[in-house]
């Protein structure tokens, strides 16, 4: 293995095991795969993602995950257009691509990392009643395009006086 792929592995342990530390260490709760009325949200948790979850990212991890699987998962909600997940896409989700990422899906699958989009988008764009704003017009005056967030130049430079 080279040494840059090295240490992205290093270092994409190293935010698991602190992500772990911090969703068990603060929140004991969220690490247990319960439905609950909570907003979903990231989280990590050992063994499998629950449902309603794809799994995006996979380690080995005994010392966090002390009972039973020592694996390490990073679970995101389904629901977004583009989601890329470690094995097959979620029912409702369109594979459009995939790779081997064993460092960041680990063995199972042979490490595979598929790019998934949902079938139906109109599902979940915002919706327009409920405090979405188009720019422009609905957000107030913009620069003219071309210009940027600045005025636009002097059109004549004055020459300083040398007398």
């Amino acid at each position: 293995m080279s040494r840059g792929a090295s240490n992205i592995l290093r270092q994409f342990v190293l935010v698991i095991y602190v992500g772990a530390a911090l969703v068990f260490g603060a929140f004991p709760s969220l690490g247990v795969a319960e439905e609950s009325t909570e907003p979903k949200s990231i989280r990590m948790t050992c063994g499998t993602c629950p449902d309603g979850y794809a799994t995006t990212g996979v380690t080995q991890s005994p010392e966090v995950c002390k009972d039973g699987d020592p694996t390490l998962v990073q679970c995101v909600p389904l629901g977004a257009n583009m989601l890329p997940v470690c094995g097959s896409c979620p029912e409702g989700y369109a594979e459009i691509g995939s790779s081997s990422v064993p460092t960041r899906c680990g063995s199972k699958d042979g490490g595979r990392l598929t790019q998934c989009q949902l079938r139906k988008m109109e599902q979940n764009l915002p919706d327009p009643t409920q405090g979405f704003k188009t720019c422009p017009p609905d957000c107030g005056s913009t620069a003219k395009p071309g210009q940027g967030a600045f005025p636009p130049p002097p059109k004549y430079q004055q020459v300083p006086d040398n007398k």
